[in-house]
């Protein structure tokens, strides 16, 4: 499907392990700046070896957000709720569009605030519900995001709250994208955000999925494509961009940096944690194909790849067999581990910044490039060239598939 109308984005708001706004990732990225650090706070945790992490530092959200708000809020929703509020302002929208009903918002997490959701059944089993607070359960909730952020700003269109694990903030750009396409709101804010917690951490390495050989030298870890890599880092933050129609604005006189010109998501069908080759090719293909572009168009693809042996293999071959090793690709979780339910929003900021500084970042930590992993080209160093074309994957647990296209302008 190709729309009727180009959808621009026209606002980013951002708050990520390598920086709280587009200058500084664009710059992060230019000199490959690892926002990744040692955790020796979480030592204590029985059975947990995976010592690093991707952190949110510099940002005073308790200033960022009244308190009025904050208290339903856990950290997962007010990283998204400071991100939705810096791409509202750098969008230039004023209060009365954002509240007339034709704004729409639709912003995903993994889950409700783990922080939150561990203190909140440790008072059950403990003291008792009664030790809880009335608002304990609007930090827990699903769509925790979605609704505070909604609050927060006002917004009476439509709200999404999309949790589908690590392709919640993807998906939640495709559901904009889409809803705008058919024009069911003039203006969509979207984009996704996660809270960094020792719980998740401990999931991926209960999997055997984690990174912990390089507890010492943090930086040096993940290693998405590389023949050492040993696991993923879990990493925090927001990533929301501002959807329009591209006469809305021009009608405002909004600064673009870019339009979404293709979108698609699939589902492999197969298995619950294994991803699947055909089904990751399926869903490039079909985004190429709602783009109207052809391989020979794109001129970057952002991987998802997160440092774990199964995925960057299986990852590896499916965009192999959909570019070949004519198009440059590497994978930005070096710079800020993987942030699950944020990283389809953030690494499309980062795709964004690419496009405007003109070049396309090396996978931080690719020394060496595991033989299960050739095929694509895969960038070892910057790469100093025009990306008009550009490419995001996520792909999370489930078999779900996200790839989004990007167009300069």
């Amino acid at each position: 499907m190709r729309q009727p109308e180009p959808v621009v984005i026209t606002g980013l708001g951002i708050a990520s392990p390598a920086g709280n706004d587009f200058a500084s990732v664009g710059t992060a990225l230019r000199e490959g700046r690892s926002g990744i650090r040692s955790m020796p706070e979480w030592q204590s945790v029985d059975g947990l070896s995976a010592l690093v992490a991707g952190l949110v530092e510099n940002v005073d959200l308790q200033a960022a957000i009244p308190r009025k708000y904050r208290r339903s809020m856990g950290r997962v929703a007010q990283l998204a709720c400071f991100a939705v509020g810096q791409a509202i302002a750098d969008a230039g929208l004023p209060a009365e569009l954002v509240q007339g009903g034709r704004v729409g918002l639709a912003v995903g997490s993994t889950t409700g605030s783990p922080t939150a959701t561990l203190e909140y059944y440790r008072n059950i089993l403990g003291p008792g519900m009664r030790a809880n607070k009335s608002t304990a359960f609007l930090q827990v909730m699903s769509h925790t995001c979605a609704a505070n952020c909604a609050l927060a700003f006002g917004i009476t269109g439509r709200v999404w709250g999309a949790n589908s694990a690590c392709t919640s903030g993807s998906q939640s750009i495709g559901l904009a994208y889409e809803t705008l396409v058919a024009g069911g709101q003039d203006v969509m804010i979207c984009g996704g955000a996660e809270e960094v917690h020792f719980t998740t951490a401990g999931t991926f390495n209960l999997a055997g999925a984690a990174s912990s050989a390089y507890n010492a030298t943090p930086h040096a870890t993940p290693r998405p494509f590389d023949l050492k890599r040993d696991g993923m880092v879990v990493g925090e933050g927001a990533g929301i961009l501002v959807l329009e129609r591209l006469s809305h604005a021009k009608a405002r006189g909004a600064k673009i940096y870019g339009e979404i010109v293709g979108f698609a998501t699939t589902c492999d069908g197969e298995h619950i944690t294994s991803p699947a080759e055909k089904g990751m090719a399926h869903a490039m293909e079909l985004a190429l194909e709602s783009a109207g572009l052809t391989v020979n168009d794109v001129d970057y693809v952002n991987a998802h790849a997160t440092g774990t042996e199964l995925g960057d293999s299986t990852e590896a071959r499916a965009t192999a067999r959909i570019f070949g090793d004519r198009v440059p690709i590497s994978s930005t979780k070096g710079y800020i581990g993987h942030t699950l339910g944020a990283c389809g929003g953030i690494e499309s900021i980062f795709v964004l910044a690419m496009m405007q500084g003109g070049f396309a970042a090396p996978t931080l930590n690719l020394e060496n490039i595991d033989p299960a992993c050739a095929g694509p080209w895969h960038l070892q160093k910057l790469l100093e060239r025009p990306v008009r074309v550009a490419m995001n994957n996520n792909f999370a647990f489930g078999g779900i598939n996200t790839s989004l296209v990007f167009k300069a302008v």
